[in-house]
């Protein structure tokens, strides 16, 4: 059985050669809920049709927490989406520090985060919390790593993002704690997990090096969905993973390391 982890995947990484709506409804025939990046580019008339369950997708189209104009932007583009993906049902909307070009590189790169950026922040923050409010949904704020795939992202680090959410506490925004960008930032994942566990809204996987399934690569999956189990954690699990040669097998070891 899986210890009432429900296990998801990130369409937009799996089966690259086929239409996206035939990957949501390959992901719902064996049993996984839907995770998107995008959902302007796709045909949500189709995706509907797929009878797939989609629990999240990027929270904004552009923007960021630190500064004035950022902050408008990102309040904006967050309603905006937010009725955009009214028709699919998704309940979970994703945020980063800042916003992200095509190749995940910040359209602003920080090199220091001041007191002040982390205030400004906080009060962008708690203005989405107000928007989740309004319209019914729950925000999550995302880590990333420095390292390999987002230099210069603000409040990258699973750290920061534990740091911002906890001190908000707030019912609509949780920590969608990516344990592929925690590896390469700090490492200590049942650690981590444990310390960020009462605002977790989504754990997020793929191994590291590789940003591929489980298995592939250093992580000890079966030991991590342990430790959650034994935490008491039921919460969402998905794999934002590229498939190292089949996406079926990559589903495969996915859930066999959460199943316990």
């Amino acid at each position: 059985m899986t210890h009432g982890f429900k296990l998801a995947a990130c369409a937009e990484m799996l089966w690259l050669d086929k239409p996206i709506d035939w990957r949501a409804s390959r992901l719902k025939e064996m049993g996984f809920d839907v995770g998107l990046w995008y959902w302007q580019p796709h045909d949500h008339d189709k995706l509907i049709r797929t009878g797939a369950t989609f629990t999240i997708v990027n929270g904004y189209l552009r923007g960021r927490l630190s500064d004035d104009a950022g902050a408008e932007e990102l309040i904006a583009t967050a309603r905006q989406t937010v009725h955009g993906c009214r028709r699919l049902g998704i309940q979970r909307f994703n945020l980063h520090g800042t916003g992200l070009n095509a190749q995940g590189l910040p359209d602003r790169p920080v090199e220091h985060v001041t007191g002040a950026m982390w205030l400004k922040a906080q009060d962008t923050l708690k203005r989405i919390c107000e928007l989740a409010e309004e319209e019914d949904v729950v925000f999550t704020l995302e880590n990333l790593n420095l390292v390999t795939d987002h230099p210069g992202t603000p409040f990258a680090l699973a750290e920061d993002t534990i740091a911002l959410v906890s001190s908000i506490d707030h019912p609509r925004l949780r920590l969608n704690l990516d344990l592929y960008h925690a590896q390469l930032g700090e490492g200590n994942l049942i650690g981590l997990c444990k310390k960020a566990q009462p605002w977790i809204g989504e754990i997020q996987v793929a191994d590291v090096p590789g940003r591929c399934e489980p298995g592939t690569g250093e992580v000890n999956f079966a030991g991590v969905a342990r430790a959650l189990a034994a935490m008491g954690y039921g919460g969402p699990v998905a794999m934002e993973a590229w498939a190292a040669s089949d996406s079926d097998a990559a589903l495969a070891a996915f859930r066999t390391a959460f199943t316990l």
